[in-house]
């Protein structure tokens, strides 16, 4: 195994799993009741606060304990960790085979994502991926300031725990089009997660734009078993 192993970042949500499984949905429903919970706030100007904090700092929360002083891991009982992923879902034969198809010898896989390591730990197991990777790099809620992507800090962070120096070593997957602008800005090779059906952004955010994980066989040949 090779030393110094470049690492491959996968994001999870909407990235592991398909967006039209709808988990968004779920969370989005249960960030606005927090909002208006909390905020006495009437549901319109829960949405509106919202999109406005998730668009300026890439999480709600994030702004939620910027400006309302919320104590973020009480929220994310009541948000992430209140969605019912058991029930929307399931294991994933598909997504284990094309992961194990991986030679990790070769690359260190790694999760990394803008939720708690609650929720991002659950997801994985329900997919039955857990075993396959080497670490994962969450949003720590429980510190302030939250830092997350598209942050440069969270990048850093991501690469120190998982134990790479060099931005060109990294490879990066995920949904969001802000944060695989970043990650390429930083010397990342990323790839922008489209999933089929849904419109394809007007500007890529990257210069790799992929509508299935399947694809990342054919974007990084060197990282897959030959057959």
């Amino acid at each position: 195994m090779a030393a110094n192993r470049p690492v491959f970042f996968f994001d999870i949500d909407n990235c592991l799993y398909p967006k039209s499984k709808k988990v968004h949905d779920h969370m989005s429903r249960l960030i606005d009741e927090y909002f208006m919970k909390h905020l006495d706030l009437t549901q319109e100007d829960a949405y509106k606060l919202h999109q406005e904090y998730y668009k300026n700092y890439g999480l709600a929360i994030e702004g939620l304990t910027r400006h309302h002083k919320i104590d973020p891991l009480e929220y994310n009982r009541q948000v992430d960790d209140a969605i019912p992923l058991e029930d929307i879902l399931s294991p994933d034969p598909a997504l284990r085979k094309l992961l194990q198809d991986i030679d990790t010898s070769k690359v260190k896989l790694w999760l990394f994502t803008n939720a708690y390591i609650t929720h991002g730990k659950r997801v994985v197991r329900i997919l039955g991926i857990e075993d396959l990777f080497e670490g994962m790099t969450f949003c720590d809620y429980g510190k302030y300031p939250i830092v997350c992507k598209p942050r440069e800090e969270m990048y850093v962070k991501g690469m120190k725990e998982a134990g790479v120096t060099d931005f060109k070593d990294c490879y990066f997957v995920d949904d969001s089009g802000l944060n695989c602008t970043e990650a390429e800005r930083l010397g990342w090779s990323a790839v922008h997660l489209v999933e089929a059906g849904d419109p394809l952004p007007a500007v890529k955010p990257c210069k790799n734009q992929i509508r299935s994980l399947e694809e990342l066989r054919t974007i990084f040949p060197q990282f897959f078993k030959s057959s």
